[in-house]
């Protein structure tokens, strides 16, 4: 009988490990390595604004300008174009993502931008050269037809750096900083959404360190003909009310931009979730008049005190099998 508690209490230890020791945190190695590369090739140039809200009437002409700042110590040649501003669904992973090639009755507006050239003239496309620390104002047009559909018109004004050299990895060193443009046109307007998808979840956090993560998402469709923004609010209360965590109104990370057409993910994390506690959990999300609502109790213990509760129960299950065929042996004894 001790043979068999002390195989039960191995078994069980080994099970623990597996269940509770079994997550990994993966090093990025050269992937991470090469995006550092090219986050530091993007600040070699940037913009201003990065992003325009115009009301559009037919047959008008709208003047702006984009500055456009050289950070790095060598001259830049850099050139302007638009894009068109929308997301294309990806079945394979069941998402939206963000594309510059998909062209909609949203997106029209990317053929009416036209940018001023080095000669005073106006094309799709321009080239300039800016000096180390120089900022170029470029001058762009959007010139609008006789007939516009009503809702919203997407597109993006990008500075693309020119440049042949290249990073050790094969990386070209190219950034591409882009002005948003959101249209209004006129006529009526159709603010209309769907909210679906809400979720509560107690995941692990990725990074330096491991830990239970107190988060929530959502999805959000825009189903009228303009752009709106969604937003959510996580509130963690512990069980005498007291609010631990709540998603602040000047949070972007719960917050997003939804285009018509596109479902996109709204979400929010306790970032601060300790190793231990019982929280009450509220997840709201608004989104173009609407707003849904859920609720949950989260428990949140560390691997360690699982295991060792589980340890705990078996050992006082076997504990109580033991005893109770020592029992019935006794009996069956007695009733001998």
């Amino acid at each position: 009988m001790k043979s068999y508690l002390s195989k039960a209490l191995v078994a069980l230890a080994v099970f623990g490990l597996a269940l509770f020791g079994g997550t990994s945190v993966f090093a990025e190695g050269d992937e991470e390595n090469s995006q550092s590369e090219l986050k530091d090739a993007a600040t070699s140039i940037s913009i201003s604004p990065v992003s325009k809200i115009l009301k559009l009437v037919p047959d008008t002409t709208y003047e702006n300008v984009l500055n456009v700042t050289n950070n790095s110590s060598s001259p830049m040649d850099f050139e302007v174009y638009a894009a068109p501003y929308s997301y294309l669904y990806s079945e394979s992973e069941n998402i939206y993502k963000l594309g510059f090639n998909n062209e909609t009755a949203y997106t029209q507006i990317t053929r009416w931008i036209t940018f001023q050239t080095t000669d005073g003239g106006y094309a799709t496309k321009a080239t300039y050269t800016a000096e180390p620390g120089q900022t170029v104002a470029v001058t762009y047009k959007i010139s609008t037809p006789s007939s516009i559909p009503a809702g919203g018109q997407y597109a993006v004004v990008f500075a693309h750096t020119l440049s042949s050299s290249t990073l050790s990895n094969g990386i070209r060193t190219e950034a591409s900083p882009g002005l948003v443009i959101y249209g209004r046109a006129d006529g009526e307007t159709v603010y209309s959404s769907e909210i679906s998808s809400l979720e509560i979840r107690k995941t692990v956090g990725a990074g330096d360190s491991v830990k239970n993560l107190i988060n929530a998402t959502a999805r959000v469709k825009n189903t009228g003909n303009v752009d709106f923004m969604a937003y959510g609010k996580l509130k963690v209360t512990g069980v005498f009310g007291k609010v631990y965590y709540e998603t602040p109104d000047a949070s972007t990370k719960s917050r997003t931009s939804v285009i018509p057409d596109v479902e996109l993910e709204v979400s929010d994390s306790w970032d601060d979730t300790p190793f231990f506690g019982l929280f009450n959990v509220e997840w709201t999300v608004d989104a173009a008049g609407k707003s849904e609502t859920i609720t949950t109790t989260i428990l949140i213990l560390p691997a360690v005190i699982v295991v060792t509760m589980i340890l705990l129960l078996t050992i006082i299950a076997i504990w109580i099998i033991i005893m109770v065929r020592k029992r019935k042996e006794r009996r069956a004894k007695f009733n001998f």
